[in-house]
């Protein structure tokens, strides 16, 4: 069967008119632009990390377990990482405790409880601005804060404040996260909940927040590999290195970035394993346990998805 053309309306070959917009220089141009792009960017990372490796698996070949079980010490071949091992894990775990709660509690108000008007547009703005403060300005607000203003709480350059100053600098990417993993639940759901009678609160404990759950892992996820990554805050609130770890939240401590920062601004010796070994080492762990988490989370992201949709 042929449909009849309209007359004054010329036949178009649909097939041939795509073929001729692939075709167009421009569009070319920005697809070879974007691919290059694409490429620049991963041999930049790719470049990054095979230096480290290069440098940092001689260290952990060397020196296997006890490079991660040995302290303190005065060259290169004798110390570890336990010390920053130590420090970062109840750091990482401090920043869970406290960020997680207070972003993810200011999220539900914003996006659930709040009336959006002008006010929680300008507190959303400014949330997102505060997620590009530099990391440094968030180390001196909590040398004020945490470290002088709240001393009787925290006892001055501890882990405890250390926890407070990263917490407070990712709970914007906390709540950023969690708010647009909110607004993404359907709006059928929360009325299929309040068909049946429920309250608003148990219309977003119910249903609100297990529809969310994976956006708020992701969230979860990405605030502690920042807070795991971060240096400058942390010397500014008193990280040491040289230090052995102790039992106490108020004592002071160290971290793997203080040791990657001490260690890589020392004096190495040519053809021997030296400190930027050391360094490179620490850098290697550390990314290898970002990695990790990130598997986790994602194992944990596609679990919520399948329970969600009821596979």
């Amino acid at each position: 069967m042929t449909a009849t053309q309209a007359p004054g309306i010329k036949s178009v070959n649909i097939r041939e008119a795509l073929t001729r917009k692939q075709r167009n220089p421009a569009g070319v141009a920005l697809h070879v632009a974007l691919v290059l792009s694409m490429l620049f960017a991963l041999l930049v990372l790719f470049t990054l990390i095979g230096q480290v490796m290069v440098k940092g698996i001689p260290m952990l070949t060397n020196r296997g377990t006890g490079f991660l079980t040995g302290t303190i010490g005065s060259e290169p071949t004798k110390i570890g990482l336990w010390p920053g091992l130590y420090g970062s894990f109840f750091i990482g775990l401090g920043v869970i405790v406290f960020a997680f709660p207070v972003g993810i509690a200011a999220a539900i108000y914003l996006e659930e409880y709040s009336k959006q008007g002008p006010l929680a547009r300008f507190v959303r703005i400014n949330i997102r601005n505060l997620a590009g403060v530099p990391a440094v300005i968030f180390g001196v607000l909590g040398l004020i804060i945490f470290v002088q203003w709240l001393d009787p709480v925290t006892k001055g350059e501890t882990v405890v404040a250390a926890a407070l100053t990263l917490s407070v600098l990712v709970l914007p990417i906390v709540i950023i996260t969690a708010s647009e993993a909110i607004r993404a639940v359907p709006q059928g759901l929360r009325e299929a909940g309040y068909g049946v009678g429920a309250t608003k609160w148990e219309v977003t404990r119910d249903m609100t927040l297990p529809y969310a759950a994976p956006g708020i892992l992701t969230g979860l996820v990405l605030s502690v590999a920042r807070a795991l990554g971060e240096a400058a805050p942390l010397i500014l609130v008193g990280a040491i290195t040289g230090l052995l770890p102790r039992t106490g939240l108020t004592e002071r401590f160290t971290a793997l970035p203080i040791l990657i920062y001490n260690w890589s601004g020392r004096p190495g010796r040519p053809g021997k394993v030296d400190w930027e070994n050391a360094a490179a080492g620490a850098a290697l762990l550390l990314l290898l346990l970002v990695f990790l988490f990130n598997v986790v989370a994602v194992v944990l992201r596609t679990r919520f998805e399948r329970r969600r949709s009821g596979l």
